[in-house]
């Protein structure tokens, strides 16, 4: 178990009981924060378990379906087609993705429909498929009716 899954979570739950109560709106719009944060985390976990089973196009559902869905690694991919593409292009193997790891993850929700999630990533692999390689990203992510999904994706 990565160390942000065993973090994250008892820091949300101790965040929802060790603030007082002042006025149940002030618990209401913590809780939902909350519960916003837990929902965009899942989002990544649910990317990391897809990477790690080899499965490109369960791992790119996470992300909106969109031609204004953007991408920025080594270039800028605009729409939900290309980065499809450019994944496939970029990890074709199992052995080329890997083993994928988040860590050090941050949920911030910006409003009732987007938010935002920051962290680090490892990916680890043989030499011959490109070596590990790590950085951090930033993720935009908007509610829509399929859930919360990915909207801008900056990795380095």
């Amino acid at each position: 178990m990565p160390r942000f899954r065993a973090a994250v979570i008892p820091l949300l739950v101790v965040a929802l009981f060790a603030v007082p109560v002042a006025h149940s709106q002030d618990l209401q719009a913590l809780t939902t924060a909350s519960r916003q944060q837990l929902d965009v985390v899942k989002v990544l976990l649910t990317q990391e378990a897809a990477w790690n089973r080899g499965d490109i196009d369960a791992f790119v559902q996470t992300y909106k379906d969109a031609p204004d869905t953007l991408m920025v690694t080594h270039q800028i991919s605009h729409g939900f087609a290309g980065l499809v593409e450019e994944y496939k292009h970029d990890y074709p193997t199992k052995a080329a993705m890997g083993t994928l790891a988040f860590s050090e993850l941050e949920a911030r929700p910006l409003d009732a429909n987007f938010a935002i999630v920051v962290g680090k990533y490892h990916l680890e692999r043989a030499k011959k498929e490109g070596g590990n390689a790590e950085g951090v990203f930033s993720v935009v992510l908007e509610k829509t009716d399929k859930g919360w999904k990915i909207v801008l994706d900056h990795t380095t």
